[in-house]
C-alpha cells in the first residue's frame, strides 16, 4: 500500500490538488482498490481525532503571537538591533539579515513568517545598498529556515505530538543546530563579501546608538526567555507557554509599544486563525493517513527492507538524509514529518539512535527543504516578496544550501551537537 500511495500522492499534487485533499484521496483510493473500503470511514473519523489534542493548541497560539509581533513592528526593532552591532562590517546587511532571522526565530517559529517579515524590509534595503536583488532574496530565503529550528517551532510540536516525544527536549535540541546554520551562513557571506567586495552598510554605531537599539529590542528579545525558560524550568507546558507568548505579544504590541491598535486585532486574529487552520487540517489528514499505514503494516515491511540494505546505523542515516532531502524538495515539512516520522522513527530507534536525535535530524533536514528547489515553499514566498523569479533565486541560493546540508550531516554524525543541551537540562539521557 505504501509503495502505491506515494506515487499516487505525488501525481495528485502535480495535477494541482491541495495537499489536504491529496493526503485523504490517495489512501482512500488505495483502501478501495485493495478491498478495504469499510476502513475508509477511519480516514474521516481520524481527521477530527488528529486535531483534537491539547499539545496541538500550541500551534495556533504561537502563530498568533508571531502575527502580533510582526504587525507590532517588533521585526523592525530586531533588524535595528542587529544592524547596530554588525551592520558596519563588509557585507553587513547580509549579516544583519541572518542575525535578524535567528532572533525572529525565537518569536515566530515559522520560516514563512520569517521570509515575509524580514524580507519585506531587508530585500529593498540591501538592494538600495548595492546588493543584487537575487542575492538579497536568496540569503533571506536561506536564513529563514532557521525559524522552525531555533525554538519555539511548530514543526517540532507536530513531530513531538505524532511520535510521543518531549516537546521541551526537542526545543532544547534545536538550539545548537539553529545557531550552527546561522553562523555557517555568516561564514559563507564573509567569504563572498571578500571575493565580490560587498558594500559596507554604514559607519560603526556608537555605544549610545547600540544602547538605544538594545532598549527598543529588549521586549521582543525577552519573549524567547519567557517561553523557553518556562518550558524547560517546568513552570508551564509548551501549550501553556504558547498562550503566555500570545498574551505577552498582545501586551507589548498594544499597551507598551503601542504599535497595534485595538481596531487592528480582528484582522490579526483572522490571519492567525487562517494560518492555524491550514496547519491543523494537514495534521488531521496526516494522522488519518498514519492510521491507514498502521493497518497495512507498511512500516514493518519497510523496516525489514531497509535492514536488508545495511545494518550499520551510520550508513542508514546517510541514506535517510539523502531521502529526506529529496522529499523536502517536493513536500512541505509538516506533512512530510507526519507521513515519514511514524515509518522511519521506529526503525532508527530500534537501531539504537536516540529518538530526540533522530527527531532533530528529520526536523532540520525537512526544514532546509523549505528553501530547496523546485517546490520549496519559502522560495515561492521570497519570490512573491521580492518580485524575483524562482529560477533566479534557486541558482543564487545554492552556496547557502551547501552550508545547510553540511550542518545537517554534522548534526547527524555528531549527536552531541544536538543532544548536549537537553542532557544538561535533564530532558534526555
Amino acid at each position: 500500500m505504501l509503495a502505491l500511495f506515494l506515487p499516487l500522492f505525488l501525481i495528485l499534487l502535480l495535477i494541482g490538488m491541495p495537499v489536504f485533499f491529496a493526503m485523504l484521496a490517495a489512501p482512500g483510493i488505495m483502501l478501495y482498490a485493495t478491498g478495504m473500503e469499510r476502513d475508509i470511514s477511519l480516514l474521516f473519523r481520524n481527521i477530527y481525532n488528529g486535531i483534537d489534542s491539547f499539545p496541538l493548541m500550541a500551534i495556533p497560539f504561537f502563530m498568533l503571537a508571531g502575527e502580533l509581533m510582526n504587525r507590532g513592528g517588533i521585526t523592525m526593532n530586531l533588524v535595528q538591533f542587529s544592524q547596530s552591532f554588525i551592520g558596519h562590517v563588509r557585507g553587513g546587511l547580509a549579516h544583519v539579515n541572518i542575525l535578524s532571522s535567528m532572533l525572529f526565530a525565537g518569536l515566530s517559529g515559522s520560516a514563512v513568517a520569517d521570509t515575509s517579515a524580514i524580507g519585506s524590509m531587508m530585500i529593498p534595503a540591501m538592494e538600495k545598498n548595492g546588493y543584487s536583488r537575487k542575492f538579497a532574496t536568496a540569503i533571506t530565503a536561506a536564513s529563514s529556515v532557521i525559524g522552525p529550528i531555533i525554538p519555539p517551532s511548530g514543526i517540532m510540536i507536530i513531530y513531538a505530538y505524532t511520535m510521543e516525544v518531549s516537546v521541551a527536549a526537542l526545543f532544547a535540541a534545536g538550539i545548537v543546530p539553529g545557531i550552527l546554520i546561522g553562523l555557517g551562513l555568516m561564514a559563507m557571506v564573509a567569504m563572498m563579501a571578500k571575493k565580490y567586495d560587498f558594500p559596507v552598510a554604514g559607519p560603526k554605531a556608537t555605544w549610545r546608538e547600540r544602547g538605544s537599539a538594545t532598549r527598543n529590542a529588549v521586549f521582543p528579545l525577552f519573549a524567547p526567555v519567557i517561553i523557553l525558560g518556562g518550558i524547560i524550568g517546568g513552570v508551564f507546558t509548551p501549550t501553556e507557554a504558547s498562550a503566555v507568548a500570545t498574551a505577552y505579544a498582545l501586551i507589548i504590541s498594544v499597551w507598551v509599544m503601542k504599535t497595534v491598535k485595538l481596531k487592528d486585532l480582528p484582522d490579526i486574529f483572522i490571519k492567525g486563525a487562517k494560518a492555524s487552520a491550514v496547519v491543523l487540517l494537514l495534521v488531521g489528514s496526516a494522522i488519518a493517513f498514519k492510521t491507514v499505514v498502521s493497518l497495512s503494516h507498511s512500516a514493518e515491511i519497510l523496516a525489514n527492507w531497509v535492514l536488508t540494505i545495511s545494518e550499520n546505523p551510520l550508513m542508514l542515516l546517510f541514506l535517510i538524509n539523502i531521502l529526506l532531502f529529496i522529499v523536502g524538495m517536493f513536500l512541505d515539512a509538516g506533512p512530510a514529518i507526519i507521513i515519514l516520522g511514524p515509518i522511519l522513527g521506529p526503525i532508527f530507534v530500534n537501531l539504537g539512535i536516540d529518538p530526540i536525535h533522530f527527531a532533530i535530524i528529520m526536523s532540520v533536514n525537512l526544514t532546509v527543504g523549505l528553501a530547496t528547489p523546485p517546490m520549496g515553499l519559502v522560495l515561492f514566498v521570497a519570490s512573491s516578496v521580492s518580485g524575483e523569479r524562482i529560477e533566479t533565486i534557486s541558482r543564487a541560493i545554492l552556496p547557502f544550501l551547501a552550508v545547510e546540508v553540511a550542518v545537517i550531516f554534522l548534526v547527524t554524525f555528531f549527536p552531541s551537537l544536538s543532544m548536549t543541551v537537553p542532557r544538561l537540562l535533564g530532558l534526555a539521557t
